[in-house]
């Protein structure tokens, strides 16, 4: 079974998308350059705001989940595992993490790419405030 939400953000003039362990999307529309795992702002959901289906599906250890960004012609994807201690209840953020660590701002764990690994002409494009980005999240079963 595989489920589905996509919804928009915005790109943001501070996004450096250099952190090398996660990669947050976030409700928040302000940003300072300290939020260097950050790719998209002003984000229309949070992990609270995913539809219950797709939740407790995260909670299974053997469910993939992606996280992908479109702008334009262009796509970032990253894919991680589930874990039964997801809470997916954060009101604004949601984080991928490479590690295992697990907190109520956790999307998925063992991320196979962070904001670090985003192409650098993608991050230029969503530095521009315009920016509009598809967030498409997935949870496989």
């Amino acid at each position: 079974m595989l489920l589905e939400d996509t919804f928009t953000a915005r790109g943001h003039v501070n996004i450096r998308a250099t952190h090398e362990k996660t990669i947050e999307v976030t409700k928040d529309t302000h940003l300072t350059i300290q939020g260097d795992c950050i790719a998209a702002v002003a984000a229309e959901k949070g992990l609270r705001d995913l539809p219950q289906e797709m939740r407790e599906a995260a909670r299974r250890r053997d469910s993939t989940i992606s996280l992908s960004l479109r702008l334009d012609n262009r796509v970032f994807t990253t894919t991680g595992r589930g874990d039964p201690t997801l809470t997916w209840d954060h009101p604004t953020d949601m984080v991928a993490r490479m590690s295992g660590y697990v907190c109520s701002r956790t999307l998925m764990v063992h991320a196979d790419k962070a904001t670090i690994h985003m192409p650098r002409s993608l991050v230029q494009q969503i530095k521009n405030p315009e920016a509009i980005i598809r967030v498409t999240i997935t949870v496989g079963t």
